[in-house]
């Protein structure tokens, strides 16, 4: 008899265990390579000593809700995830940034490894002054996004890129955080790709 319940228990749980990969948010990953994020940077070897990132760079997710949810201060870069915490470290302001110009039209590019249906974007950037020497936080961010992009459900391409204005009055280093929220599950996408002006 307790051999049955035992089994029975593995079976249930097996079952459970596949639906979740099946439906909930293991089917659904994605980076920003255009300005080229800190993971991609680490999965195509320009950045060295990232811990596992270089292999999942379609992997930085967290709970949706930003800014009011979603990863803790200092850990926005890496969704909260412990085992990619080399995205939040500033590395001394090192890392390699994507050169723009204040008040330019430019093409933000997603990459997506698998798709789900989505309730929008958004790209936030850091405030003037900002330390590129410390993690980010909510405080080091401008409070609103520059670009919102809705979308109503849909799911995405492969490839997506949105057209957008970036900040005038932008000058030196900063950080661009891109968040896309999953619309079918309690999590969102994060990428931070550096930049300069």
């Amino acid at each position: 008899m307790r051999k049955k319940s035992v089994g029975a228990a593995v079976v249930a749980l097996g079952v459970a265990g596949a639906t979740l990969f099946a439906t909930g948010s293991a089917g659904s990953h994605g980076y920003t390579d255009s300005p080229i994020s800190r993971q991609k940077l680490c999965a195509n070897g320009t950045v060295t000593n990232c811990g596992s990132i270089q292999w999942e760079p379609q992997s930085v997710e967290g709970l949706k809700g930003f800014p009011a949810a979603g990863p803790a201060d200092g850990q926005i870069c890496s969704a909260g995830l412990t085992q990619f915490a080399q995205l939040d470290d500033p590395r001394g302001g090192t890392w390699p940034a994507t050169k723009l110009t204040a008040g330019q039209s430019y093409s933000f590019r997603w990459q997506f490894t698998a798709r789900h249906r989505t309730t929008d974007f958004k790209y936030y950037i850091t405030k003037n002054g900002w330390n590129p020497s410390q993690k980010l936080t909510r405080a080091a961010l401008d409070p609103q996004p520059f670009l919102t992009v809705p979308y109503n459900s849909q799911q995405p391409p492969a490839t997506l890129s949105h057209s957008g204005t970036v900040p005038a009055g932008k000058t030196g280093r900063h950080l661009i955080l891109a968040v896309w929220t999953v619309a079918d599950t309690a999590n969102a996408f994060y990428a931070c790709s550096d930049v300069t002006f």
